[in-house]
């Protein structure tokens, strides 16, 4: 018994001896892997944090042995790709178990994913050159790879798109960074894009040193600074036809068909069925319709303009309370109180239309006083009368403005509208065709634009309000303004205008980032503040006065008094009815009271 306890403890002594000797011995291969794979993730996570791990391909694979040793949310998918899109507000990083292991085919969670970074197990047959190309041609270009000798020599290679080598070697003790953002210098590599030529947003003009052809305007200036800032070259067409201007839904077309880069024009967020092709919000602007400015009030409907209802029977009732009191206070009593003394009393009104009317010899102080308020009133009425008789007449105001669509139908304009625009707005119901029964619908896209910048003053037109800013620049100069922005008549009165970017565009990120600055520092105000000015030098408009110089009436004529001599009709045919009804009432006073009976109590008293 003591013998078998004895072997058993010599046993246990000998396990642990060999165990000591074995935790000794250098780390097993996969053991040192996983120890340099984690250092690489931890220093991929401190250039930039990560809070998701892809990882496609199928197991056995090198990223599969570290699922119990990361610390953050993993996602398989060891088909290659995703069935659903990729919905997660989150910054991933992709890890992939072979050359050929990504294959996703979800064009949503492509795009989600395309400047995530990725980092993929090479093959021991796969160079990083291939691969390196195989992911430019993809548009993904944050992308390292590493190789199986990965464990012994801790080196792994980084793309670059930009470089004479597309990739470079690193080690973990590198201070260079792994993922830079390779598009903030482009070496010269060009960006395509087109200009619309619609003024003041895009116009095209050839550089007389060059011979180029070269883009202005507010729009076109976001891409001219944003080609110079990554330092790359403009790529335009070189058959323009400088002045023809081409319809923005055809430029936004050719960008979504990846023919453009950064599309010189603007596009709406109203009818898109999907905003993979517009950038952040440019513009915050409204699109409505301007109106041509109504013709001036004629001469005789001026005086029915100055006095207002309500002024006018203020004027009525101070003019029956100065006659009340005019009555009593001459005599303090109501014995000379009657009718036509009340309505017509001759001193009150021409006391009131400032005119001199005659006293008692002894006035009373109360009689002053009220003559004091009358001439007072007198004042006040007929000043500010003349005062805007005066000023009507040197300016006479306009005719009521149109306030709805029903205002348009009953006005002799027809609102002018470009027939692809028209289906569009019918398309998306943002036009009836209960509003669109006056309408004169252009084909052409150039002409319809060319008649709204002539002011032809027989439509109406739809416009932004960001176009509308050098319109109203342009009419100053015009002796008075042809046109003007109706805020109530709107097809839409918040929308917001983007840049057309191809879906796929790899420097999306840094274009909008140029854009937010652009906006932020003021660029976008300063532009559009002299759009107007670089139309005019670059020959696209001009300061004539469109606005037709009607001769100005020196003299009034017998038609422009017609409401006078009405009122004056009235007056007297007023008079001689209180006139009548005094006479009447005098001649049954008499009948009433005869003389004999008159006599008869004289004689008594």
């Amino acid at each position: 018994m003591h013998l078998v306890s004895i072997a058993i403890i010599l046993g246990c002594q000998c396990l642990r001896l060999h165990c000591t000797q074995l935790s000794a011995l250098p780390p097993q291969p996969d053991q040192q892997l996983q120890q340099q794979l984690l250092l690489l993730l931890e220093r991929i996570r401190l250039e930039r944090r990560y809070d998701t791990i892809l990882i496609y391909g199928r197991a056995p694979c090198v990223f599969h042995s570290l699922l119990q040793q990361l610390e953050v949310p993993t996602v398989i998918l060891a088909k290659g790709s995703s069935h659903s899109d990729w919905d997660f507000g989150s910054d991933p990083l992709l890890l992939s178990c072979g050359a050929t292991a990504e294959q996703e085919q979800n064009s949503r969670t492509l795009m989600k994913l395309q400047q995530a970074r990725r980092l993929v197990h090479l093959e021991a047959d796969v160079s990083p050159q291939w691969l390196c190309e195989d992911y430019f041609a993809r548009e993904q270009h944050n992308v390292a790879m590493l190789h199986a000798d990965f464990a012994t020599t801790g080196s792994f290679f980084s793309c670059r798109c930009f470089k004479q080598e597309n990739h470079v070697q690193l080690t973990l003790q590198d201070s260079s960074l792994i993922y830079v953002q390779q598009f903030r210098n482009m070496q010269g590599a060009s960006i395509r894009s087109e200009a619309d030529q619609l003024p003041p947003r895009a116009m095209i003009y050839r550089d007389v040193e060059s011979g180029k052809f070269r883009m202005l305007g507010y729009v076109a200036n976001l891409v001219n600074t944003f080609v110079e800032r990554v330092n790359a070259t403009l790529e335009l067409r070189d058959d323009y036809e400088i002045g023809l201007i081409t319809y923005h839904g055809d430029i936004v077309n050719w960008t979504q068909h990846n023919l453009l880069d950064v599309a010189a024009t603007l596009g709406t967020t109203m009818l898109a069925e999907n905003f993979d092709y517009l950038s952040y919000p440019y513009l915050t602007t409204s699109y409505c319709l301007m109106i041509p400015v109504p013709a001036p009030l004629p001469f005789k409907e001026i005086y029915t303009v100055i006095v207002q209802p309500l002024v006018l029977g203020l004027l009525v009732l101070f003019f029956l309370v100065f006659s009340l009191l005019l009555i009593y206070s001459e005599e303090l009593s109501w014995r000379d109180l009657s009718l036509a003394n009340f309505l017509l009393n001759d001193r009150c009104l021409r006391g009131l239309l400032g005119q001199s009317f005659p006293l008692p010899a002894n006035p009373s102080r109360h009689l002053k006083a009220i003559c004091f308020l009358i001439c007072f009133a007198s004042i006040m009425t007929t000043t500010m009368y003349v005062s805007y008789l005066q000023a009507y007449f040197t300016h006479p105001p306009l005719e009521p403005l149109h306030r709805s669509y029903a205002d348009l139908r009953a006005s002799p304009y027809r609102i002018a509208i470009h027939r692809r625009e028209l289906n569009a707005l019918l398309k998306g119901r943002n036009l009836t065709t209960a509003n669109g029964t006056n309408l004169y619908v252009q084909d052409s896209w150039h002409n319809f634009i060319q008649l709204r910048d002539f002011f032809n003053a027989s439509y109406a037109y739809p416009v932004t309000r960001a176009r509308w800013y050098s319109y109203a620049e342009q009419q100053r100069f015009f002796k008075r303004p042809v046109f003007y922005y109706s805020s109530d008549i709107c097809i839409y009165r918040q929308m917001l205008l983007c840049i057309p970017l191809r879906p796929h565009l790899p420097y999306r990120d840094l274009f909008e980032e140029h854009m937010q600055l652009m906006q932020e520092f003021g660029m976008l105000k300063f532009w559009m503040g002299r759009s107007f000015f670089d139309m005019v030098l670059l020959g696209l408009s001009s300061l004539e006065d469109y606005s037709v110089d009607k001769p100005d009436e020196d003299a009034l004529y017998l038609r422009d008094l017609t409401l006078i001599l009405y009122f004056f009709l009235a007056g007297h045919l007023f008079a001689c009815f209180v006139f009548s009804i005094e006479l009447y009432r005098g001649k049954a006073h008499r009948e009433f009271h005869p003389p004999q009976m008159t006599k008869v109590l004289l004689s008594k008293i």
